[in-house]
């Protein structure tokens, strides 16, 4: 299996951690909750800013010094409906207590504590059509850049219609050139309906030097580390991911694959 995809360690609590340097990268961090009622998940944030997410059920929430009520009414990710998130800065606590069976998203990247603890939707997040065809897919944009809340993070959903294509046509963002192209680290947590089901996701360089091609189960991450990195959700299955993207400034330029450019005209 490709050292880019990993698979959960576990069915509660903590089941992913990556860090920069587990990733071998310098600023995403992803980590993800799985919690039965009652369970609790607690962190600091140290010099990052996180951005948590909750992409099943309900818990309660006390984070930089507030309580922050019950988050969460999306039972099951496929309902779609914008998911309920919560924004805390560096140098602050937070704290998880499972209401439902849930599943929380902790989303990290440095921060440099501009901006208060926040919750990020479900007021203002729409879910809205990207692309037309066999490559439309639809996207709750959490935390984009568009959205003047963090210091670092880029934090979006995506949906893929069962047969469709996404993060396509292929791009990369691995250069600092800004305005023509960003480098930003990503992950994606994949989820896929049927639970039984498989998706594809490839990360390749315009070179040839580095091509890996995956197929994602249900719960797995992948690390985008450089290069282009398209989904394809086959016939029956529906796929989901949660894409979390940082990296030297807050802005998302990417440049296509010279072979499938055209498409972006």
């Amino acid at each position: 299996m490709s050292q880019l995809q990993l698979k959960p360690f576990g069915t509660t609590g903590k089941v992913h951690q990556v860090t920069p340097a587990s990733a071998g990268w310098r600023y995403v961090g992803f980590s993800l909750y799985r919690l039965r009622p009652g369970e609790t998940a607690a962190e600091a944030t140290g010099t990052d800013e996180v951005i948590l997410v909750m992409v099943e059920g309900k818990a309660a929430f006390t984070a930089a010094g507030q309580d922050w009520g019950v988050l969460g009414d999306r039972m099951n990710v496929f309902e779609k409906t914008p998911p309920h998130s919560l924004y805390v800065p560096p140098g602050h606590d937070w704290r998880a207590v499972a209401e439902t069976a849930c599943t929380i998203a902790v989303c990290a990247a440095p921060g440099k504590g501009n901006y208060p603890a926040r919750r990020l939707g479900p007021d203002g997040i729409t879910l809205t059509e990207r692309g037309s065809g066999c490559n439309l897919r639809l996207v709750n944009n959490i935390a984009m850049e568009m959205h003047d809340v963090c210091d670092s993070l880029l934090v979006t959903e995506v949906y893929t219609p069962a047969g469709n294509w996404s993060s396509y046509p292929s791009h990369r963002h691995d250069e600092d050139d800004f305005p023509r192209i960003t480098y930003l680290e990503e992950t994606y947590y994949h989820r896929l309906n049927p639970g039984d089901g498989f998706a594809f996701q490839r990360v390749y360089t315009d070179d040839g030097q580095f091509d890996e091609v995956m197929a994602v189960k249900d719960g797995d991450v992948v690390l985008v580390p450089r290069g282009h990195h398209p989904c394809g959700a086959p016939h029956g299955f529906e796929l989901y991911y949660l894409n979390v993207m940082a990296g030297p400034r807050r802005n998302w330029r990417f440049v296509a694959d010279p072979a499938v450019e055209f498409l972006m005209k």
